[in-house]
């Protein structure tokens, strides 16, 4: 799963596909990383438009859908075949999406809330719900199961690295649900700060632990570095046989 945000200001500088002094969508630059993505093995391409990062200010839910929506269309028009993950928490920009451009993944970072969930249930949409490392959440949550899931531990949003290392060990547990797995870690905080490093400077680090993810479960790795994660994966497809 390739990471695309049209945003600004997200964490990574790497993937961000809008101008700091503009907020024009330029869709030529959303279409060039779509294309370069998909040649360098990515499967699903996924669009965010309000930053999450630590301690940053969503923007409102219409400048999201401003620059959502162009992205969107690009890519249905220009890529029709192309699988894409729309990255959102507000349950009005995932029906938006859906009623205007068909059915995609709802990679919603928040946990989600009934008003989620019967959107996706109504349009059959598959949902990356974010555990945020509650691995009881889906024994606790049955009906959850009339939902096209696939399940993130939430990795950044589970309050502390030392959390966040204590739930990559665990991550075997996620296997009993028979869902697809999500891991998303690329160049987050839990590794670059025991580091002392940057987003910037750790891509090798990053690969040790999504290694590790695809050896104890993880189906999907989400991550800015497409071509460098798909030689990963198929090393531990050559481990694994």
């Amino acid at each position: 799963m390739a990471i695309g945000n049209v945003t600004p200001d997200s964490f990574y500088a790497g993937s961000r596909l809008l101008r700091a002094d503009r907020e024009q969508v330029e869709t030529a630059a959303i279409l060039s990383w779509a294309r370069k993505s998909l040649a360098e093995g990515a499967d699903i391409l996924d669009l965010g438009a309000c930053s999450t990062r630590p301690n940053s200010t969503p923007v409102d839910e219409q400048t999201e859908w401003k620059r959502l929506e162009p992205a969107i269309d690009v890519l249905r028009t220009e890529l029709p075949e192309a699988r894409l993950s729309i990255d959102t928490f507000r349950p009005e920009i995932a029906r938006r999406a859906l009623a205007q451009f068909g059915r995609m993944i709802i990679n919603d970072v928040s946990g989600g809330c009934d008003a989620m969930y019967a959107i996706v249930k109504k349009a059959g949409a598959p949902y990356i719900w974010t555990l945020r490392g509650d691995y009881r959440l889906p024994a606790c949550h049955p009906e959850m199961n009339d939902i096209d899931l696939i399940l993130d531990p939430g990795f950044g949003f589970i309050g502390s690295t030392e959390r966040d290392y204590e739930c990559m060990r665990r991550l075997d547990e996620l296997r009993e649900y028979g869902k697809p797995i999500l891991v998303g870690i690329s160049r987050k905080s839990m590794v670059y700060k025991p580091l002392g490093l940057t987003p910037e400077t750790c891509l090798s680090a990053t690969q040790a632990l999504q290694l590790y993810a695809v050896e104890h479960g993880a189906s999907i790795i989400r991550t800015h570095d497409v071509a460098a994660t798909a030689q990963i994966i198929t090393i531990g497809d050559r481990l694994n046989k």
